[in-house]
């Protein structure tokens, strides 16, 4: 073997180990940034987590049985006694939840609905899965309970006799009360009892958005979107709190429902409960899916920025110190004249016309000067996020609703909504 062979060899060698090293050093910086961003949330304070099979048994969990605040988790609990209290023949199917001056004097996230009038009842169920509407919530209570204060007992007694026995409810909504607490086992509970009791209505969680008075209403819950095998069912935030979520997901026949609690951001606290389900999954026996959860697919479209558009020559020209030609009329022979030497003079660096005027009177020439300045101060041109329609949205279903006023001495208003068909997707 010749000496220039040899060396030959010796470099594909080196190279192919170079490569290699690389790659090993790639997946290394992957895995480090994922256990540090994993590390991240489960060194906060308020932080818990669980994971739950079909019936009951815990795959993983941390800090489950620590007191948490809900937030807009509670709303679930809300829910859960409309429903109940529907099947039970006690909310007829057509009634209507009035909005109270107390109701609506709630703080957002809210529907807005004005104090004395009344919303139809799916129209409230469809309010508090996607807007976390604290407003609906309140007057929901207020229908079921007389007053929010005694609805919030009959909600912790419920609770109690579910097996959520380190909960504490002190209104409908999950609005910051030092005394309502709960536990991510609590919640993990309430969200497979949601599933169990109630299969027709918990299609309400999957609810990607609806339209209310002409505008459309996205749900928080962006894991709807972005993960796949998710069907439902509620997000929750407060400062004290943090981000909270309830995830029920089921693949290959697998259901499993998982609870975060503390994250520090939805983002985090989104791709924790990703981890989390995937590793569940791996654990009961499914195989694990590539690129399952993408982070910038939300129920708002798929949030990538475009391709940013090509810069001005304008831009160009005032980077090189060349300045950009001016604007002739066509149909002028002096001005076509003038046009073409500039443009021999100028070369590759010539600037289109910006306005093309068809046998009209010769334009003002711009100085060149004065060009040059206006391109160099110009803001360059953003990339906007491509918001597209999400794939599990559902059409739109025309219907034309009246909210009426509570009070009958009252003149109604009306107002015109189009509402999506809930049989699709779900702060």
């Amino acid at each position: 073997m010749t000496a220039t062979r040899m060396a030959a060899l010796a470099r594909g060698g080196l190279a192919r180990w170079a490569s290699g090293l690389m790659a090993v050093c790639t997946l290394a910086t992957g895995l480090v940034a994922a256990r540090a961003a994993q590390a991240g949330i489960e060194n906060r304070l308020n932080y818990s987590s669980i994971v739950l099979d079909a019936r009951g048994n815990a795959i993983t969990s941390a800090n489950p049985d620590e007191p948490r605040f809900p937030a807009s988790l509670t709303k679930m609990m809300t829910l859960y006694m409309l429903f109940e209290a529907m099947r039970d023949g006690r909310v007829p199917a057509g009634t209507r939840v009035p909005m109270s001056a107390e109701a609506a004097s709630r703080p957002p996230s809210k529907l807005g609905v004005p104090a004395g009038y009344s919303l139809e009842l799916e129209d409230a169920i469809l309010a508090v899965v996607t807007r976390s509407a604290n407003d609906v919530a309140t007057a929901i209570g207020e229908l079921l309970g007389g007053s929010e204060e005694r609805f919030a007992q009959m909600m912790t007694n419920r609770a109690r006799s579910m097996g959520m026995t380190r909960t504490t409810f002190r209104n409908a909504s999950g609005l910051p009360d030092p005394e309502q607490t709960t536990t991510a086992r609590d919640m993990a509970t309430l969200g497979r009892r949601l599933m169990a009791d109630f299969p027709t209505q918990y299609r309400y969680f999957a609810t990607t958005h609806f339209r209310w008075n002409n505008r459309p209403i996205h749900n928080h819950n962006h894991m709807l979107s972005s993960y796949d095998g998710v069907d439902g069912i509620k997000t929750g935030y407060t400062r004290l709190s943090g981000f909270n979520i309830v995830t029920s997901a089921q693949r290959d026949g697998v259901r499993l429902v998982g609870v975060v609690m503390g994250g520090g951001s939805w983002i985090e606290r989104d791709r924790h409960m990703a981890e989390l389900l995937d590793d569940g999954f791996t654990r009961s026996g499914v195989a694990r899916r590539p690129n399952s959860y993408d982070a910038l697919a939300t129920n708002r479209g798929n949030m990538r920025p475009a391709e940013p558009p090509a810069r001005p020559v304008a831009h160009a020209a005032a980077r090189t110190g060349r300045a950009p030609q001016r604007v002739v009329a066509q149909g002028s022979a002096q001005g076509s004249a003038q046009g073409s030497a500039a443009a021999t003079r100028a070369g590759r660096h010539a600037a289109p016309a910006r306005h093309t005027l068809a046998r009209s009177a010769p334009v003002r020439p711009v100085p060149a000067a004065r060009a040059v300045r206006e391109a160099s101060t110009r803001p360059a041109a953003r990339p906007r996020p491509a918001v597209a329609s999400s794939p599990r949205a559902q059409p739109v279903r025309p219907r034309t609703v009246e909210m009426r006023p509570a009070v009958p001495a009252q003149p109604a208003r009306p107002i015109r909504r189009t509402a999506v068909d809930t049989a699709g997707r779900e702060g």
